[in-house]
């Protein structure tokens, strides 16, 4: 695993623990919607994703494949699992999934990895979703001309959802500069 992988794994733990932390009930759903916007959000501003998940449209939003994926087949690296566990409930009304919970195994959060614009992007997710409920953002993550929605329009569920559709009339980066920034992200990660 080269180098930029490697700060991509320790961002990733260390988001989702710092979600864990701040955020009421961090579920499964609450989870992938926050990792969502965090990295949406960022790469809207900034023409990079923190995390560097590839998003499926699913029918309750944006899903980080590759942790949805882990967590389904109970697959998640021991670095995952050494940092936080998952407190298991009933299944959902479906009885095809777990609900779950994110409990960290650990109060120490390694945010010396992550620049000060993608912390002040966790910490805006935080605070606009403290205290909202799975429904609520999954609601949020449906809005018009969300990239989910727009994915949708052209496609169907399980799709990937292209990070360039964030960009919008108030998008501060130009849709060329995003997508040269993210070439240049796939290149570092690859």
């Amino acid at each position: 695993m080269n180098e930029n992988k490697k700060i991509q794994e320790i961002k990733r733990i260390n988001a989702i623990l710092y979600f864990a932390k701040h955020i009421k009930d961090c579920g499964k759903t609450k989870l992938f919607k926050l990792l969502y916007f965090l990295d949406f959000i960022h790469f809207k501003k900034y023409g990079f994703s923190v995390t560097g998940y590839t998003y499926m449209a699913m029918p309750y939003g944006p899903v980080p494949k590759e942790l949805f994926e882990q967590l389904k087949n109970e697959s998640l690296p021991d670095e995952y699992e050494n940092a936080f566990y998952i407190e298991k409930e009933a299944k959902d009304e479906d009885d095809k999934y777990f609900l779950f919970h994110i409990k960290p195994k650990t109060k120490k959060i390694n945010l010396e990895w992550f620049t000060p614009s993608e912390i002040e992007i966790m910490e805006q997710v935080i605070e606009i979703f403290k205290e909202a409920l799975a429904k609520d953002m999954v609601e949020a993550s449906h809005f018009h001309n969300q990239p989910w929605v727009k994915t949708l329009k052209d496609g169907k569920i399980g799709d990937e959802i292209n990070y360039l559709l964030a960009y919008d009339e108030d998008s501060e980066l130009s849709l060329e500069d995003l997508k040269e920034r993210f070439q240049l992200q796939k290149l570092f990660t690859e």
